[in-house]
């Protein structure tokens, strides 16, 4: 039977799912879109969120469940499936996806970003297990240990920084002989005296049985192989917005991310963004929940006009 929804969720993380949430209180018909069999997104990458207020220590996957327990307990409607295509523009948005073609007056976007990864034996075998693409969210369990970070960027400095405030020892591997990273961060980072530079290295295995117990690194210059002892990784070499699929129809910024303010609202009326895959400063999970419900009440607003 033919559907015409008042908004359509394309992504079900937590800026996902809290958009769903937040629509169903509001007695707006809604589906949510997930192209994997679970919700949850990045959070499920996290095997221990600490920085979520009400929730100390709780893993990613029970975070996420709850979330997904919450928006079912109000009759939100999720389905699996990939979208392969959108149609944005004009009053009624359409969502092509592999099985299903849906229609509604609104869509929220909250299809999130993906961590860029080294592509390297052991990386996704220790995803979990030491290997890390978030130092806010996990370095906290890495308290008193020695870890590396892995890139060259501000992220990559960031986050050395931060680790260096409670881990053992920090080493950053980069593949050059200089950073990329702002200025100041890297006068800070030479200030710090638990910080080590592996100048000219990249990494080609991540080793360990059921945790992560060393890199193995390659010199770009000479070629030559050795081990590095750590007992954590944290992997900060960019992350890439879930947006190809709206490339032509939305603006985007030059990494991808689709251009929204903080009420969500895009380029094109009644397209909201929320979460990972927009323009934002931050990007954690009680931001991208607070996007999804900012998308919402913007969606409401849209849809009484």
């Amino acid at each position: 039977m033919y559907t015409m929804y008042d908004i359509i969720i394309i992504g079900s993380g937590p800026a996902g799912l809290s958009a769903a949430i937040y629509a169903q209180r509001a007695c707006l018909d809604t589906i949510v879109i997930e192209k994997n069999g679970i919700s949850g997104g990045q959070v499920l990458n996290t095997w221990e969120v600490d920085n979520y207020p009400g929730f100390p220590g709780v893993t990613g996957f029970e975070l996420s469940r709850q979330f997904r327990e919450h928006a079912n307990k109000l009759g939100a409607r999720v389905v699996q499936d990939e979208v392969v295509q959108v149609e944005l523009s004009g009053n009624v948005k359409k969502v092509v996806c592999e099985e299903e073609t849906y229609e509604a007056r609104c869509v929220i976007l909250a299809s999130g970003a993906h961590h860029r990864t080294l592509e390297v034996p052991g990386e996704e075998e220790l995803r979990g297990a030491g290997v890390s693409y978030c130092a806010t969210c996990d370095g906290a369990f890495f308290r008193g240990r020695t870890v590396a970070v892995v890139g060259g960027g501000d992220a990559a400095l960031e986050d050395a920084i931060f680790l260096a405030r409670m881990c053992e020892k920090v080493y950053i591997v980069h593949r050059r002989d200089k950073l990329r990273g702002a200025k100041r961060l890297q006068e800070r980072l030479q200030a710090l005296e638990n910080i080590e530079f592996v100048w000219n290295s990249e990494t080609v295995a991540i080793e360990g049985d059921a945790q992560v117990e060393a890199l193995r690194l390659r010199q770009t210059k000479t070629g030559e192989e050795r081990r590095l002892d750590v007992e954590g990784v944290f992997i900060a070499v960019g992350i890439a917005p879930e947006s190809e699929l709206y490339a032509g129809q939305l603006e985007l910024d030059e990494q991808g991310y689709i251009r929204a303010d903080e009420s969500g609202q895009t380029s094109v009326p009644g397209v909201f963004a929320a979460g990972d895959v927009r323009t934002k400063a931050l990007r954690q999970i009680l931001t991208a929940a607070s996007d999804g419900a900012n998308c919402v009440a913007s969606a409401e607003r849209y849809l009484q006009a």
